[in-house]
């Protein structure tokens, strides 16, 4: 990403901290890595996991919480920012449809986000 686009996130990230349930100082950087490392996996599908630890950036090894993150910046960063996080964004996310299967329950499950991303299965859940 350009230098521009790191200085608003950074920016951002610094306007908005929140280790609880927002973003924190390389929120950002984290929930793409974490991203792309649950996309770099073996494997013709991918299920998703839970976390286990109340560190901050534990809880994005659930990468749907990594795409919250991310979504989360997405809606607080100026647009020009945006659009280039959005492209970003955009190629992991094609990928991570790719690569998971839906959840053909997931309405039932009320504790899940509202974002597509988490009506995907995980682990140890139903597989047709």
């Amino acid at each position: 990403m350009s230098e521009r686009t790191c200085a608003e996130i950074q920016r951002t990230e610094r306007e908005h901290d929140d280790p609880v349930g927002g973003l924190w100082d390389g929120a950002v950087e984290a929930a793409i890595r974490h991203y792309r490392a649950f996309l770099r996996q073996p494997g013709r599908y991918l299920d998703l996991c839970f976390e286990n630890s109340p560190h901050p950036e534990s809880s994005l090894v659930n990468v749907a919480n990594a795409r919250d993150l991310l979504d989360e910046a997405l809606r607080l960063l100026p647009l020009p920012a945006r659009a280039e996080l959005g492209r970003l964004v955009t190629s992991l996310d094609a990928e991570f449809r790719r690569r998971t299967l839906p959840d053909p329950h997931a309405y039932r499950r009320f504790w899940r986000g509202s974002g597509w991303w988490h009506q995907r299965l995980y682990d140890g859940e139903f597989r047709w």
